[in-house]
């Protein structure tokens, strides 16, 4: 039986998998524990460059997720239009961002006391 801490770390490789698996660019893992009242643990922020890799990136980290660890998002939102959609995997949420809308609301800096993971691309 695995712990909760690897079963999260498992959840993020995955999800990180499912957006590189579609070319999606500046990936960051905002690590929230430390912080007092916080939804969750992580946030894997993530950017594609249209509606139709947003999209792609949602359904790849869906389907990455699912085939590995049996595990669905809790909730999904924003898919009505996909400048940013957002995964609820209850300990982990996925935010996928178009550049110009990630660049607006810059959540990032909104938890500048949390530790922040950048992923290097191999692309």
């Amino acid at each position: 039986m695995s712990t909760k801490k690897e079963q999260i770390d498992q959840l993020i490789t995955y999800i990180i998998q499912g957006i590189e698996d579609v070319k999606g660019n500046q990936i960051e893992i905002i690590d929230l524990r430390d912080i007092e009242n916080t939804v969750c643990d992580y946030f894997i922020v993530c950017s594609g460059n249209s509606n139709t890799q947003v999209d792609a990136i949602e359904s790849s980290v869906r389907k990455v997720v699912s085939k590995a660890l049996q595990d669905k998002p809790w909730h999904v939102e924003g898919l009505e239009n996909s400048q940013w959609v957002l995964m609820d995997y209850v300990d982990v949420v996925v935010h996928i961002f178009q550049k110009q809308v990630r660049e607006y609301y810059d959540i990032e800096s909104l938890w500048g006391d949390a530790k922040i993971t950048s992923i290097e691309s191999n692309y």
